[in-house]
């Protein structure tokens, strides 16, 4: 009989390399926002594999940057922390770099200081021609005694079951943590914030993106007069200027609408019935200096 294995991994990765999106597809479930924008990631978010054979917990933890903040800093802090917790590393990185820049030089020195098995992954090949690749491929394994590198498109989902497969034979035998049917740690009214913010993510540009944060002071199931089950979802986005919440707003309301009514239609099948959500926006200056709110990222 197979002896069932199970751990812990850590995806760690520059920002904008698509760690949520290879995360999603390792798990077929939706737990990382996703935003064609650096640092979408803020803290770390587990997502658990299940298997009859194996249970693998992996944690998408925030992109590695160059803090300018408190909060900044602490995203930074919480992957590199993960390293001391986990059996094993995912070490993503971008098919289209040539060398070894200084974020990625940065995330291998932190690597070989925890002497954790890694698995080296190269993601977004399909921008790639072969020669490049394998040139790219070189110069890592001259840096690490990785212990598998796999190239992989998260966002065509090429090359995904090889990277479970190589997990399962480093990984331990040991218990299974959670139970079968969770995929996450975090609350249905943390996945309704990430959710709502990934859609003002979608639709801001510039620095406005990385001043906002959502909470969800309402999150409360009752039944309609005719007896259909909604969700009541009260959410306030938060800004650190007042010509950012304008930006946010948009002419007569109408960006708000636009993220209020993707985020109502996603949280509509996560949840899989009818969403009442309302959305504010409201200035919080200097929120990503304040150690109330900069805590809620940090790794718990």
């Amino acid at each position: 009989m197979e002896k069932f294995k199970s751990g812990f991994v850590s995806l760690v990765g520059r920002t904008n390399v698509g760690k949520s999106t290879l995360l999603n597809a390792l798990v077929k479930e939706k737990v990382a926002i996703t935003a064609n924008k650096v640092q979408t990631t803020r803290t770390a978010i587990k997502a658990i594999i299940n298997n009859e054979n194996y249970q693998i917990v992996i944690t998408d933890t925030p992109g590695i940057h160059k803090p300018k903040s408190k909060l900044g800093e602490t995203m930074v802090t919480t992957a590199f922390t993960m390293f001391s917790e986990v059996d094993v590393i995912l070490f993503l990185i971008d098919a289209t770099s040539t060398e070894i820049g200084k974020g990625d030089s940065r995330i291998l020195e932190k690597i070989k200081e925890s002497g954790k098995p890694c698995i080296l992954i190269i993601n977004k090949i399909d921008l790639v021609k072969k020669e490049s690749l394998l040139n790219l491929i070189k110069i890592y394994s001259n840096e690490y005694d990785f212990k598998a590198v796999i190239p992989v498109s998260a966002f065509k989902k090429s090359g995904i079951e090889k990277i479970i497969d190589e997990l399962v034979k480093i990984l331990p035998e040991g218990p299974k943590y959670y139970a079968e049917d969770e995929y996450t740690d975090q609350t249905m009214r943390q996945i309704a914030e990430e959710i709502i913010r990934e859609k003002a993510l979608k639709f801001l540009n510039d620095e406005v993106p990385h001043g906002i944060y959502v909470e969800v002071e309402k999150f409360k199931n009752r039944k309609t007069t005719k007896g259909e089950e909604i969700y009541d979802i009260d959410a306030t986005i938060y800004c650190i200027r007042e010509s950012h919440k304008g930006i946010i707003i948009g002419k007569g309301g109408n960006l708000l609408k636009k993220i209020a009514s993707y985020a109502r239609l996603d949280l509509e099948k996560m949840l899989d019935t009818k969403v009442n959500l309302k959305v504010w926006v409201k200035v919080k200056e200097d929120w990503q200096e304040k150690d109330d709110i900069v805590n809620k990222f940090k790794l718990k």
